[in-house]
């Protein structure tokens, strides 16, 4: 059986898209014929999508670098280079993907999110067919594929159950499973017995039914990492309803209150509402309390539940005594509470954010050169495919550079014609009517 894993950080990255073709249609007898250079085929995507079959993340155990295709560059002949392949990562329903670098949300792989596009493949990038004009017939520019996108993300397995068992480890929780669902779960006499997340369904003859989530026994200090118990907290945050089962009779040698309010503090600590999660008390192992000190410490802990505004049932996991009391009352619960699932919204489109990083450039003065800087990802990527050594691809240049706003940028600094403008090695005198080079295509660049 593979081991269990609820956590996993990979890399993944889009396919780049193919570059367009620069060539010219060659037949016998036809001295010089036009642009026949055919567009790029489009990236791969990453999809992720969710596998029913699966229920934990040990595929991604090692990490890794999960990777679209790229798409193929057009040909002559006007012929378009094959779209990359698509990369469908497979998850187990519950998986949150969260970006690594500020742990927002990019999706949650849940309820009705079953599939989703997280990257998107770059675009294939036109040939010189498309660029012929009545006064440019032979185009010897093409535009580049669109570029890949790449994100580091963690995978975090939250398990989707209706009820979560909480409570220090041996009180029971992993007994209470397996009596009253179809969970098995593997139970011995000593502490962290449970060490993954159990889900068990329960049937309820004349009331509804639902999913019990077991969750690892926590400890004091499992919300700061401690013990096994952090690791699992998680799961919780998708449960409407906590059972908070505790050791009644006291037979681990703790005081049953005391226990309580150290796995509360715990939920307090971790966050993400556990705190005000309904609870109900689940007071167990009534069976092993001494004759006639059964009344004393049920009503011990019936008083503190009127306290703190939390109901009480008295069972036995071991003889079945109030087990159906308990189940008839969370099935109530239930129905109050509604079926709004919990789901994690988006937070990071990685669409926009990416782009926009793609986009983004800077305009300072270097006063030791006394010259402008103009740089960027979206500079670096112009001056990879133009040719500037062209009449065409610098009036292209130029073009790019006013429809971009530096221009205006630079204006608004101060610059004056005759300044010089450095561009990643490239320095050129500033002339601002340089910009208005009409005849420059209006997509795509020269290429070298």
């Amino acid at each position: 059986m593979p081991a269990f894993v609820d956590r996993a950080r990979i890399f993944i990255r889009s396919g780049k898209g193919g570059d367009g073709h620069v060539s010219f249609r060659r037949e016998k007898f036809v001295a010089s014929g036009g642009p026949d250079g055919g567009d790029g085929g489009r990236g791969g995507d990453v999809i992720f999508q969710v596998d029913k079959g699966l229920s934990t993340l040990a595929d991604f155990h090692y990490g890794g670098k999960y990777k679209a295709e790229n798409g193929h560059d057009g040909d002559k002949r006007r012929r378009t280079g094959a779209s990359g392949e698509d990369l469908v990562i497979k998850v187990p329903e519950g998986t949150v993907i969260r970006e690594a670098a500020g742990g927002r949300v990019v999706a949650d792989m849940s309820g009705e999110c079953q599939r989703l596009v997280v990257l998107k493949g770059g675009r294939g990038g036109s040939g010189n067919m498309h660029y012929a004009t009545s006064t440019m017939q032979a185009p010897r520019y093409a535009k580049p594929g669109g570029p890949a996108k790449e994100l580091e993300v963690i995978l975090e397995l939250k398990v989707i159950a209706d009820v979560g068992l909480v409570g220090f480890p041996n009180v029971g929780k992993s007994t209470f499973l397996s009596r009253v669902s179809n969970a098995r779960p593997k139970i011995a006499d000593y502490h962290f017995t449970t060490l993954t997340p159990m889900l068990g369904i329960v049937d309820l003859p004349d009331a509804r039914g639902f999913c019990v989530a077991d969750i690892p026994g926590l400890i004091e200090g499992a919300a700061e990492g401690v013990g096994l118990g952090h690791e699992f907290l998680r799961h919780i945050e998708r449960t409407r309803l906590l059972v908070h089962v505790v050791d009644a009779a006291g037979s681990e040698g703790r005081d049953p209150l005391e226990d309580i309010e150290i796995i509360n503090r715990e939920l307090v600590s971790y966050g993400a509402g556990l705190e005000s999660r309904p609870q109900l008390l689940a007071a167990n192992k009534i069976d092993l309390l001494p004759e006639g000190a059964d009344d004393e410490a049920v009503k011990r802990l019936r008083d503190y539940g009127e306290t703190h505004g939390i109901e009480v049932y008295p069972i036995s996991t071991m003889t079945g005594a109030g087990l159906n009391d308990l189940l008839y009352r969370i099935s109530r619960e239930l129905d109050a509470l509604g079926d709004t699932p919990q789901i994690f919204e988006r937070e990071y489109d990685p669409e926009t954010e990416l782009t926009a990083q793609e986009e983004d450039y800077t305009v300072t003065y270097d006063a030791a050169e006394e010259e402008y800087v103009v740089e960027g990802p979206r500079i670096d990527k112009m001056l990879g495919y133009t040719n500037l050594e062209s009449e065409r691809g610098f009036a292209f240049f130029q073009k790019f550079l006013a429809d971009a706003g530096i221009l205006d940028q630079l204006e608004a600094m101060g610059i004056q014609e005759g300044d010089t403008v450095r561009m990643y090695g490239h320095s050129f005198d500033y002339y601002r009517n340089a910009a208005d080079a009409e005849d420059a295509p209006a997509d795509g660049a020269e290429e070298e």
